[in-house]
This record gives C-alpha cells, sequence and structure tokens, in this order.
C-alpha cells in the first residue's frame, strides 16, 4: 500500500468535510435507510411512527445512514486502493486523487464505528449489538487475512444479509428489543432481492476485479453463471411477494393483484436493464423500480389504502 504514487491534495476545512462525505457515498444511505424504514412500518403498523417515538428513530437513522457507511466503505476503500486505481467507475473516489489518504480513511471508520455504537446505546441494547454485528462484518468484507470481499459466495451474503435482514430488523430493534413478533420471512424476501440487487454489482466490476486478482463471485463463476444466479434469487423474491399476499399472513391479501401485475415487469426490467457489461446505474434503475411495490405496500399495510 505504500508503494503507490497517490498524490496528496491540500484542501480547506469545507472541502475535507465534502472528502470525508463523500467516502460514505451518500447516495447509498437510502439503500441501508429503506429496509430500516420497514422494520420500523412492521413494528408499529404505522405510516408515521409516534412522535415520543422520532428522536430515538432519527438517531437509529443516522447510524444506519451515514455512520455505518462512514464505517464500513472507508476501511473498504482503503484496502480496496491498488484495485480501484484500475476500476474506471472508481475513478472518483476521494482516495485515488489524494484528497483523502490511506490511514485518513482508516481514521475515519475507527470514529466512524464508535460513533455508530455510541449513538446506537440511545437507541437501544439489542439495535447496538446490531451494529456491533455489522461493523465486524464490515471489517471482516475488507480487511486481510479474512477480506470476505474476496471470498466468492461470503462476498454475497455479507451484502445481502446486511440489507434484507439486518435492515429491516434494527427498524424492528429501534422500536422494540423484542424480536419475537419479527416476521422472519420479510427477512427471507429481502435478502433474496439484496441478492437479486448485488450481484450485478460485481458484474460491473467484473473486468476491474479480475485485474486485480480479487475472487469474487463474478470473476469465480463468470459473468453468464453469476448473472443466471442474481435472475433465480430476484424471481425468487418476486414470487414469494405474490405468495405472501395471497396467503394475506404479513402481506395485505388486498395487494395481490398488484403483485401479479408487478412480478412480471420485474423480471422483464431485470431482463432488460441488468447482464454482463451493463453499467453500475442500472442496478440503481432496477432498484427504483422496485420502490413502487415497496410503497403500495407500506400504504396497504398501515391501511392508508
Amino acid at each position: 500500500m505504500t508503494t503507490l504514487l497517490v498524490p496528496r491534495v491540500e484542501r480547506s476545512a469545507a472541502g475535507r468535510v465534502r472528502d470525508v462525505l463523500a467516502v460514505g457515498r451518500p447516495a447509498f444511505w437510502v439503500v441501508s435507510v429503506v429496509p430500516y424504514y420497514v422494520g420500523i412500518l412492521l413494528a408499529t403498523h404505522r405510516l408515521v411512527p409516534p412522535v415520543e417515538d422520532w428522536p430515538r428513530l432519527a438517531v437509529g437513522a443516522v447510524v444506519m445512514g451515514p455512520l455505518l457507511w462512514l464505517a464500513v466503505l472507508a476501511i473498504n476503500d482503503a484496502y480496496d486502493l491498488p484495485g480501484d486505481l484500475l476500476n474506471p467507475r472508481k475513478s472518483k473516489s476521494p482516495l485515488l486523487d489524494g484528497r483523502v489518504s490511506v490511514e485518513t480513511a482508516k481514521r475515519i471508520s475507527v470514529v466512524a464505528g464508535l460513533a455508530s455504537l455510541a449513538a446506537g446505546l440511545y437507541v437501544g441494547w439489542v439495535f447496538t449489538l446490531g451494529v456491533l454485528l455489522a461493523l465486524i462484518l464490515g471489517w471482516a468484507y475488507s480487511v486481510p487475512p479474512v477480506r470476505l470481499k474476496t471470498r466468492a459466495g461470503f462476498d454475497v451474503a455479507v451484502n445481502s444479509l446486511a440489507l434484507g435482514t439486518f435492515g429491516p430488523l434494527a427498524g424492528w430493534a429501534a422500536v422494540s428489543p423484542d424480536l419475537s413478533d419479527f416476521p422472519w420471512v420479510m427477512a427471507l424476501q429481502g435478502t433474496l432481492a439484496a441478492i437479486g440487487l448485488y450481484l450485478p454489482t460485481t458484474l460491473a466490476d467484473l473486468e476491474a476485479d479480475r485485474a486485480a486478482g480479487r475472487q469474487t463471485i463474478a470473476v469465480r463463476l463468470g459473468a453468464s453463471t453469476t448473472y443466471r444466479l442474481g435472475f433465480i434469487a430476484w424471481i425468487a423474491a418476486a414470487g414469494l411477494s405474490v405468495l405472501l399476499a395471497a396467503l394475506g399472513d404479513v402481506i395485505p391479501r388486498s395487494m395481490l393483484a398488484l403483485e401479479i401485475v408487478m412480478v412480471p415487469v420485474l423480471v422483464a426490467a431485470y431482463r432488460r436493464f441488468i447482464g454482463p457489461g451493463r453499467p453500475f446505474r442500472s442496478v440503481i434503475i432496477l432498484a427504483s423500480l422496485f420502490l413502487l411495490p415497496c410503497a403500495t405496500f407500506a400504504l396497504t399495510y398501515t391501511g392508508v389504502l
């Protein structure tokens, strides 16, 4: 790492703040805050939670958004720098042009991680345990010798479980530490959807990861097999939503007609936007389409529709 010739850039205080925020990828914060909100929705059965819970839930959102992303992405960028220099998609990373040094990125990760634990204590002890687990997995994902990012299969599991299971579970725990009534089938559906969305990101970085020697699942299995696995997970998530709506257990039965219509649309969208050689923005388009049934579920589940 010390042999990399990355220029050092002097920045103003405001510029340094912007660089730190850039490391945390603000566009990603909604990726974890949405599942967190789903967990709150499931726990309260309300579109807007009780006012007395707002301070605690807002602190939880700050943890799930900027703090955790800063903690895991800063350490990831620090150890990914050699490979990121080969990846055009990472060309705007503050570490690549010297705006943030590797040492600074590591410090950012530690400070953000400690801040997330401290803030988590205000939310609740179960929530804080979950944050601690997320931090451990985030470091294990990036830091040698474990470096799960380069172990095919583990890279998928860490990201998919973090978003699909931990996200809604954290939202539920922010409302109540009692997880006995948590609808685990929704975590399964969320995890399947997360697999379907995460695997295409490994396709977008396939050539750069291969050049850097990273054994991601796309590098190990190849583009076609990775695409098929993502497509299967996506279809499974969509099919499970239809089944749950038909049963009327967690997803209201009144959503069945919409689910029947949306499943072919989402499957067709995956075929249209996802595949080997497609840019990363295609994943963003697909994820945006997925928000439509999510929003309808929220309105129906809380009795607005």
